[in-house]
């Protein structure tokens, strides 16, 4: 009986104790299990709170002053024929991995992005989230299974049909170069283009530019939100987030900073594709310089956003959060020490 006393007695004393600390802001970790007992969460369990504080065990707390309300994603949809066609990678004669018909990718893509997103909202309850498809000249029966897949979901979303003659009188039919291009590169930058016509005209406090062949793991969004919060909060500035680590950074030896996330090394990158998460202030702030990507064709096309990242900060994360199906060979394709058939299954 008198063990038992003591035993109450130690734990009435231990609840008084974590209260106390917990008032300064401090939290108590039982280092024989890595149990936080005020939070009933293991101190490997994401910790942070939204829009509150950033916790990593063992680097601390980090108070956020910027807090994401709202995000808007866009994926830019391509897939021009039947449900059996192949399609080869833009202007490329190279086949993509697993070698499947390209409406394969954008379902997968999209499929993993509502995942993705269910999961942040379990994180990021007040946050407004917004799923937009914006396709260029899909099939009827591709736009049905692509509607079909947001049928399950609570996340608002809508699928935007470009027209053909839509920015024709913006668009260059020749490149820096002087080369004629391609219509299916036409298509792209028509598609680059109204995703930043719908950015100026959507009141968001964040937005996620993204190309229909990027399948991602389900905490990918809860990873940048999280961290967009923390580095934007570190650096008091906005910043631009990549969701990939593409295999080229790892083809030279360039100088980089390595900051720590949510769950995630991030390093500074200069250069990406045209996937990746901003704030409006920054949208607003180069979208003369974005839409040059939708109005010219340079070399490389994403030039004018490598020119940002030259004054702003982009990082990209170690390991990736999301694959690039492209072919097996490419750069800027299939991020290193990642599972990537474990993460096509997954999205089936």
């Amino acid at each position: 009986m008198k063990i038992k006393k003591n035993i109450r007695k130690k734990n009435f004393f231990i609840k008084i104790l974590i209260k106390l600390i917990r008032k300064f802001g401090y939290e108590i970790i039982d280092q024989t299990n890595l149990e936080i007992p005020s939070k009933k969460l293991d101190a490997n369990e994401i910790l942070s709170v939204d829009g509150k504080k950033s916790i990593t065990v063992p680097l601390g707390e980090t108070k956020i002053n910027r807090k994401i309300d709202s995000l808007t994603i866009i994926i830019r949809s391509y897939t021009f024929g039947d449900s059996n066609d192949k399609q080869v990678m833009l202007d490329q004669n190279k086949k993509r991995i697993f070698d499947a018909p390209k409406i394969e990718y954008t379902l997968r893509t999209i499929k993993s992005i509502i995942k993705s997103c269910e999961k942040a909202k379990t994180y990021f309850k007040d946050l407004k989230l917004k799923i937009i498809i914006t396709d260029d000249r899909s099939t009827s029966d591709n736009l049905e299974k692509i509607s079909n897949l947001f049928k399950t979901t609570q996340i608002e979303n809508e699928i935007i049909n470009i027209k053909e003659n839509e920015f024709n009188d913006q668009i260059s039919n020749t490149d820096t170069n002087g080369d004629t291009i391609s219509q299916n590169m036409i298509s792209n930058m028509r598609n680059i283009l109204k995703s930043f016509q719908i950015s100026e005209n959507v009141n968001s406090d964040l937005f996620y530019f993204l190309e229909d062949d990027y399948i991602h793991l389900d905490n990918a969004i809860t990873e940048m939100l999280f961290t967009y919060e923390k580095i934007s909060t570190q650096l008091n500035d906005e910043l631009f987030l990549c969701p990939a680590d593409y295999p080229y950074l790892y083809s030279t030896i360039d100088n980089t900073k390595v900051f720590f996330g949510n769950t995630r090394h991030w390093r500074s990158v200069n250069e990406t594709l045209i996937t990746f998460l901003t704030s409006k202030k920054m949208i607003n702030k180069y979208l003369e310089d974005l839409k040059l990507m939708g109005t010219k064709r340079h070399h490389p096309m994403e030039l004018k956003l490598h020119q940002i990242y030259e004054k702003e900060y982009c990082l990209s994360p170690i390991p990736s959060l999301a694959m690039h199906a492209t072919n097996i060979n490419s750069i800027y394709g299939l991020p290193p020490n990642f599972d990537w058939k474990k993460v096509w299954d997954e999205n089936k």
